[in-house]
């Protein structure tokens, strides 16, 4: 039996996550368990998800990610960013896109997550990280 559809294609929050992570060299959409996943052959980030141990608690509104190893305990110290569940296991963080969002920040979010498993060709042909 397939997941059910988790989100609303008009979600403005979803359009302009849509619109950085696709604009990403080889970035592709796939819907997976109901909700957008980016990908670059691996996933690099997930539109919604829960917090670890609230998986009854859907958080339809955030952006799960892989963060760059140099900035995960900064981020973790920070009260916006949680272990989601399922994929924080795995190292994945959380961000809550409901209040305040700062899109360059999570473009910068984005970019460190789809570095972590895009193929070479892929990175080579994005801007070098600062």
């Amino acid at each position: 039996m397939p997941h059910p559809i988790m989100f609303d294609d008009a979600d403005p929050i979803l359009g302009k996550l849509r619109e950085i992570a696709l604009a990403l060299p080889e970035a592709t959409e796939k819907i997976a368990h109901g909700r957008p996943t980016f990908r670059c052959g691996k996933m690099f980030a997930m539109y919604g998800g829960a917090r670890k141990g609230e998986t009854k608690v859907r958080r339809d509104h955030a952006l799960l990610f892989i963060p760059d190893p140099g900035e995960r305990r900064a981020l973790e110290q920070d009260e916006r960013f949680y272990v989601p569940a399922y994929v924080g296991a795995y190292g994945w963080l959380g961000l809550d896109l409901v209040l305040d969002v700062d899109w360059a920040e999570v473009a910068e979010l984005l970019d460190a997550s789809f570095r972590q498993i895009a193929p070479k060709r892929a990175i080579a042909r994005l801007p070098a990280a600062d």
